[in-house]
């Protein structure tokens, strides 16, 4: 691969980048920046999320600014505020020695006053979310009339968030004669449609199905039932210490229950989604960014623009509706050039949706098992191994202490005191793991056709098993299903799958069976237990179970008297 002295870049611009420790140019930089610095033409350029897109445009942005002209020249649109601030930092980073260019970010959420007061400081280069951009066209605070070179940026994506006809108005607000960039991650219909009316014989560059590309991540699959999810997820997570995530769920709710689940079950997670403020956002993602959180929990648009170096994973919780989700989705891990795996957890009835996404992306997903209790155990120990042999000594600061620790422990043998070390720190996980069932759906196995199980519980236990019947003041209304029911009963009691029997919903309460040998230390844990700020009430329900409830033909006349009873 060439050096980006090759490519044509200004001297200051060189030198910046060395400062960065940029090395080689990715491959949509080496294809696009000698383009774009050469030619007077548009461009469409179609590469995948993390490949290093900002600098593809930006460095030619940059060399055309003219710092003598006190107007805003190049204009950045993109579709979230986090990306949004994310580009406005990088060009001001390539622009580190060019005396005179100024950028501004210009975004929603934020203190418009102060943004319109960059501008009028001389920001020759604005980078802009639609709509804040059109408050500021309208409050005439920002004049876009002398405007050289527009970007679009994750059009696809500004596309999909409904932001055509902000983008028409604000390129009616543009010069004719301007060059005009769009960088996507796919070319849908309607990223034609723009590049068809605003673009004039625009040059197209694609390396978004580039193999090289493509190689840096490992597309992953798992089969579980759906209710079993949740806890597969957590196998997932304790059998890769180092695992640093984000995981995608469907809904603002169901990033917010992930979340709260998580905690509650020791994990260092907190969610990110659209009902968040500016500053509870900002705040989530400096924990993320300085690996205070391993798992951020984030829905398709509230991880738009989301730019975290080293991110190991990406977890699908629940498949996106269109294949474009799942590109943007896993091109958060397996940046610049690195490796990243791209894991789905899915139902038995999604593999036809996995299956899909090969067709239409043209990439290959692996089938990979749940890891079991042993592989856990075994992976977590190895890991406090590591730790432990590659911990530096500070001989000075512990000096003092050595004679009592040597005393205190003169009656140990290494092997006793390899043993205390090691059950010390892994005690939880070879409680929690003994007895794991196995998760995985062999497919090939006809009892795993819902139509040929009957004679199973819900949960895969023998449906004479002695269990006895919980009720429960939360339901459907409260946004939850059996896999969420099963989920949060796991996150609060400590059982497993394995314990809990068939689950029945009903709008504002629910019945579950639980083993009997575990159903007194199950209530147990609910004496404090609230959702969501309301008290959970539970109480041991009807004699016939959850299985018996579904014949109950007075729900309303049930739930009250239950309520009583706990209450």
């Amino acid at each position: 691969m060439s050096s980006f002295q090759s490519l044509g870049i200004r001297a200051e611009i060189l030198r910046a980048l060395t400062d960065l420790g940029f090395e080689k140019p990715t491959p949509v930089q080496a294809a696009t920046i000698p383009l774009l610095l050469a030619d007077e033409g548009d461009m469409v350029a179609l590469a995948r999320t993390g490949t290093g897109k900002t600098a593809a445009f930006g460095i030619p942005l940059l060399e055309r600014i003219d710092t003598a002209e006190k107007a805003v020249q190049g204009l950045v649109l993109a579709p979230t505020r986090e990306l949004c601030v994310q580009i406005a930092k990088d060009l001001g980073r390539y622009a580190a020695h060019l005396p005179g260019v100024r950028t501004a970010a210009v975004y929603g959420g934020a203190n418009i006053r102060e943004q319109m007061r960059d501008i009028q400081r001389g920001a020759n280069v604005v980078v802009a979310t639609p709509g804040r951009l059109i408050d500021l066209l309208e409050r005439k605070a920002v004049d876009l009339g002398h405007v050289r070179t527009a970007v679009l940026d994750e059009a696809d994506e500004m596309l999909n968030m409904g932001f055509q006809e902000d983008l028409t108005t604000i390129l009616d607000n543009t010069p004719k004669e301007k060059r005009t960039w769009l960088f996507s991650a796919t070319m849908s219909s309607e990223v034609r449609r723009i590049a068809r009316n605003y673009m004039r014989e625009a040059k197209e560059v694609s390396l978004a199905n580039d193999a090289k590309a493509q190689s840096t991540i490992n597309h992953q699959y798992t089969v579980v039932m759906a209710r079993d999810r949740y806890i597969a997820l957590k196998r997932f997570v304790d059998a890769d210490p180092d695992m640093f995530a984000i995981v995608f769920c469907r809904t603002k709710q169901d990033t917010q229950d992930l979340a709260e689940n998580l905690t509650r079950d020791g994990y260092n997670a907190d969610a990110i989604h659209g009902d968040l403020s500016q500053q509870q956002r900002d705040r989530v993602m400096e924990r993320y960014r300085s690996k205070s959180l391993q798992m951020l929990i984030a829905t398709d648009v509230a991880a738009r623009g989301i730019d975290v170096s080293n991110v190991s994973h990406v977890i699908h919780f629940d498949l996106p509706g269109e294949p474009e989700s799942y590109t943007h989705r896993s091109g958060r891990t397996g940046r610049a050039g690195k490796s990243g795996v791209s894991l789905s957890i899915i139902g038995s009835r999604d593999i036809n949706k996995v299956r899909g996404l090969e067709r239409t992306l043209k990439v290959h997903f692996t089938y990979v098992r749940v890891p079991d209790g042993a592989e856990i155990c075994e992976r977590q120990l190895l890991t406090l191994i590591g730790k432990i042999k590659s911990v530096k000594v500070d001989e000075t600061t512990i000096a003092p202490f050595l004679n009592a620790v040597e005393l205190d422990l003169a009656d140990l043998t290494r092997e006793d005191l390899i043993k205390r070390v090691i059950s010390l720190e892994f005690n939880r996980f070879l409680k929690q793991y003994k007895d794991a069932r196995d998760l995985n759906v062999d497919l090939a196995r006809k009892d795993h056709n819902p139509k040929e199980r009957k004679e199973k519980s819900d949960f895969g236990r023998s449906s004479d098993a002695p269990m006895r019947s919980m009720f429960i003041n939360i339901g459907t209304k409260d946004g939850f299903d059996k896999g969420k029911m099963l989920g949060y009963l796991c996150g609060i009691t400590g059982l497993t799958g394995q314990h809990i029997g068939r689950i029945l919903l009903k709008d504002m309460f629910s019945f579950v069976d639980i083993d009997a040998a575990h159903f007194d230390e199950a209530m147990g844990h609910f004496k404090a237990a609230n959702y969501k700020g309301r008290k959970v009430r539970v109480d041991e329900g009807d004699g016939g179970g959850a299985t018996g409830a579904r014949d109950f033909k007075a729900d309303k006349k049930t739930f009250n008297k239950s309520r009583r009873s706990v209450g």
